[in-house]
């Protein structure tokens, strides 16, 4: 997901995917142990969403308090 679109996304929007993308990163580190991924690269891709998202939020809530 690039910043981009994350930007134009809605408050509720972003913390929506946030949940999202949280639950299918736990999903895969679990699949990932058991056996391995065929691209385990997705996981860092998964990370990094990830850390968008809480970078846009806390952005967000920066900006609300100002």
């Amino acid at each position: 997901m690039k910043s981009s679109v994350i930007i134009e996304m809605t408050t509720e929007e972003v913390q929506d995917a946030l949940l999202n993308e949280r639950e299918s990163l736990a999903k895969m580190k679990m699949q990932h142990a058991i056996s391995p991924l065929e691209n385990p690269m997705v996981l860092k891709e998964k990370r990094k969403d990830v850390a968008r998202l809480l970078t846009e939020l806390t952005k967000r809530s920066k900006e609300a308090q100002q």
